[in-house]
């Protein structure tokens, strides 16, 4: 049994390893040595170096022969496009994420929901981020209760199932986090409605967020944009809220409305 147990947690090792390789490129970080990823995440250099070698195998990574850098290939960037809703297989929340951060120069955030966790799938740091942001990337995780992105999430369950996810969330805190439950379920079902929310932006930033609830999503499986920004910011809350709702509308349009992409015309006689 024990035999089992250890193999287990080796393949989940692994797992998590080439996870956090692909993670470790984004707008900041194009390209890769095997020393950045050591340094990262505190890996050995040969075993990393080795997992590196198979990713280039696998058609994941680049190695450039000359410099010996890697970087991701369209392969990494398409797996598992093809299942995804289509406002993630044609870009579209990219491009929000990216509109937002241009238009406020603030760090911006796209979160999910794993189990009781708020998970942050892909962070893009603005020009104006803070200190206490750079450190963050996808991957990352908190209790749901500590965010604006994991309460607005929460407000998407039904209630009575939310109020067993939320006695859990607090009896699993540890003591410094543990909450009033009337005070939080409140906090929750304000947002039932607006479908977005101002408060803190956790993950141990000290920030804040404007959190706003990606449309037309999957029941229980909810999206989340957040504009992080902290005290120095001088952000003008309704001006915020504004420019979020104009970007969603733009990029992410409902079908029918005058910003919705016109239909392909088929060509059944082109091949």
């Amino acid at each position: 049994m024990s035999g089992k147990t250890s193999s287990s947690s080796n393949k989940a090792k692994i797992a998590r390893r080439v996870i956090e390789v692909l993670e470790y490129f984004d707008d900041a970080h194009r390209e890769a040595t095997v020393m950045d990823i050591v340094r990262r995440y505190n890996r050995p250099q040969s075993s990393t170096s080795e997992l590196l070698s198979s990713l280039v195998e696998l058609g994941l990574l680049h190695k450039d022969a000359y410099s010996r850098v890697y970087s991701l290939t369209p392969r990494a960037a398409l797996i598992g496009t093809s299942g995804q809703p289509e406002l993630v297989r044609d870009g579209r929340i990219v491009r929000l994420m990216d509109r937002l951060v241009a238009q406020t120069g603030l760090s911006v955030a796209l979160h999910s929901m794993v189990g009781l966790d708020a998970q942050i799938v892909n962070w893009r740091h603005g020009p104006r981020a803070m200190a206490a942001t750079r450190e963050l990337a996808g991957g990352i995780k908190e209790p749901l209760a500590r965010s604006a992105a994991g309460l607005l999430m929460l407000s998407t369950i039904p209630r009575q199932r939310c109020e067993g996810m939320v006695r859990r969330l607090n009896a699993e805190a540890d003591e410094q986090c543990k909450f009033a439950f009337s005070e939080m379920m409140a906090r929750i079902d304000a947002c039932r409605d607006s479908r977005h929310i101002f408060a803190a932006a956790g993950f141990g930033t000290g920030a804040d967020a404007l959190s706003g609830l990606v449309p037309r999503q999957p029941d229980g499986h909810p999206l989340v944009i957040s504009v992080i920004y902290g005290k120095d910011d001088k952000v003008t809350p309704e001006a915020l809220f504004q420019c979020l709702s104009d970007a969603m509308r733009a990029c992410l349009p409902d079908p029918g409305s005058h910003y919705a992409e016109s239909t392909v015309e088929q060509f059944s006689h082109a091949a």
